[in-house]
């Protein structure tokens, strides 16, 4: 996987951490007082998926949208840090997308979200658009990264496939249920359970609900691949013209699944560049994924960890 180089395109974020501890309840309402002893920054949404690509030892080349702002000078920041390219485009009118997670004794107490999510305008997905033709002739596959805060727009997403297309390029999909149309004939979407329930009307509850669903997806959106994650339960890989394949989670103990889904794509992209079949790819990011829940707050995953999850697993 080293060395791959991949584009990924969609909603860029800052993830700021206030860490701390709870020692009383506040007299103005019924509300823990945190006393905040540190702050940390790490990339998210399609920024974490750049970065799980370089920690992994791939080549990450980042499209998206952020503001003019101090968020988006650090998110810039982060990206050098990590050495990822960053094809940016910069908007003095929209704000860059921050989550600030409140997290005290290793719990989550509140999350406060500062964003814009409309689509982009016209002229903002051009400008976003030339930096994707840019970068696609240097990158082995296309991620597609979006977490419904605008940037994925059908204009983005119908030029971005045809570019794809034409340079024979793979896309992967980490997708959101109000844009599922648009992932037409893409080679891979990767809904969690909750999103395969509602991009097909199936209450997942037993394995013929979650075969339904799957082969609904591939139908519906003619792909060549869905993979649906299930949290504990592991991860269900559904392929044209293939049986089932069904994963068992590799996390060993779950402490915050946050950016888990970045992990799986990124590994999975990278694998599939470097020549592995799809059932494999997806063995080995179910196994990157089980390092990262296994971590607090936005993380990524090292090749001598995810090297590490895969021997545990095959030991019997």
């Amino acid at each position: 996987m080293r060395d791959q180089r991949l584009l990924v395109l969609g909603d860029v974020m800052l993830d700021e951490f206030l860490w701390g501890k709870v020692s009383r309840i506040s007299p103005e309402a019924p509300v823990p007082v945190v006393q905040v002893e540190r702050q940390s920054f790490h990339l998210g949404g399609a920024g974490n998926v750049a970065g799980n690509v370089r920690a992994l030892g791939g080549g990450a080349v980042l499209t998206g949208v952020v503001g003019a702002d101090a968020a988006g000078a650090r998110v810039r920041e982060q990206l050098e840090a990590a050495g990822v390219e960053a094809r940016l485009v910069v908007c003095d009118t929209r704000p860059t997308t921050v989550k600030t997670r409140i997290i005290a004794h290793h719990q989550q107490v509140v999350r406060a979200d500062r964003e814009s999510s409309h689509d982009l305008p016209e002229a903002l997905a051009d400008a976003l658009l030339e930096q994707v033709r840019g970068a696609l002739a240097s990158c082995r596959a296309l991620i597609l990264s979006d977490y419904q805060k605008g940037v994925v727009t059908p204009q983005v997403m119908r030029e971005a496939l045809a570019m794809a297309r034409r340079r024979g390029i793979p896309v992967l999909v980490d997708p959101k249920v109000r844009h599922f149309a648009l992932y037409r004939r893409v080679a891979l979407v990767t809904p969690n359970q909750l999103e395969a329930e509602q991009a097909t009307g199936i209450r997942i509850r037993s394995q013929d609900d979650l075969q339904a669903a799957g082969r609904k997806i591939l139908a519906a959106l003619r792909c060549d691949a869905a993979l649906v994650t299930r949290g504990e339960h592991g991860m269900s890989l559904f392929e044209r013209g293939r049986r089932a394949v069904h994963i068992p989670t590799a996390a060993r103990e779950v402490f915050d699944v946050t950016g888990a889904g970045d992990t799986v794509i990124a590994t999975i992209g990278l694998a599939l560049c470097a020549g592995s079949r799809l059932a494999e790819a997806a063995r080995l990011a179910n196994a990157a994924a089980g390092v990262v829940v296994g971590k607090l707050g936005t993380a990524t995953a090292a090749p001598d960890e995810v090297l590490a999850a895969v021997e545990a697993a095959a030991r019997p």
